[in-house]
Formats: C-alpha cells, structure tokens, sequence
C-alpha cells in the first residue's frame, strides 16, 4: 500500500535545496546590510546610553540569524535535508521582524 509516507521517501529533491540554501544566503546578506545600518544610524547620533542599547541589542539578533542561517545552510548540504524546525523558522522569523522594528525606530 502506497500513502503520503511511501511517495514522500521516493521523492527526488531536485535543485529545491540547493535554491532553499541561496534563499538563506540571500536573505542573511539582506538582514546583515539592515543590521550594518541600523548599527551606523544608532551610533552617528549623541552617543547616548539607549543609542548604545539599541546598537548592543540590534547585534546581538543580527548574530542569533546568522547562527540560525548558517545552521539551517549546513543542513541543507546533505541529499535528504530534514525539514525546518518550527522553533528554528520561529525564531528566524523574530529575527527579521526585530531587525525590522530597529530599523523603523532607528529611521523615527
């Protein structure tokens, strides 16, 4: 008997990893250009104590998906890549959305 499993094992992959794995790479170089400058607006101003905050904060999330991408790139280099952790696609997720909120308060 054949069901969803049996079709699932037999499948070919294709080039869906390796576009899945750019994908990554193209969205951590997007992510590192707004955290680069989101860190240059907060710290052009006066120096002060929540400019720093902001500019600590913003590096620290910009690191935590770097981790995130690079691990989910190096998964992405065997045949058979298990599929995305619904933690992990969380937490990228919060990523992206904090570096965006930084750089909306940062432009405000």
């Amino acid at each position: 008997m054949t069901g969803p499993s049996a079709a699932a094992e037999g499948r070919d992959a294709g080039l869906q990893p390796e576009r899945t794995r750019l994908a990554w790479r193209r969205t951590t170089l997007a992510c590192s250009v707004v955290a680069v400058l989101a860190l240059r607006q907060a710290l052009r101003g006066s120096g002060g104590s929540a400019e720093v905050a902001g500019a600590a904060v913003t590096a620290v999330v910009w690191l935590l998906f770097l981790w995130l991408a690079h691990r989910r790139i190096r998964e992405l280099a065997v045949a058979r890549p298990p599929g995305l952790a619904p933690r992990a696609a969380l937490a990228a997720v919060g990523c992206a959305l904090a570096l965006a909120l930084f750089a909306v308060a940062v432009i405000l």
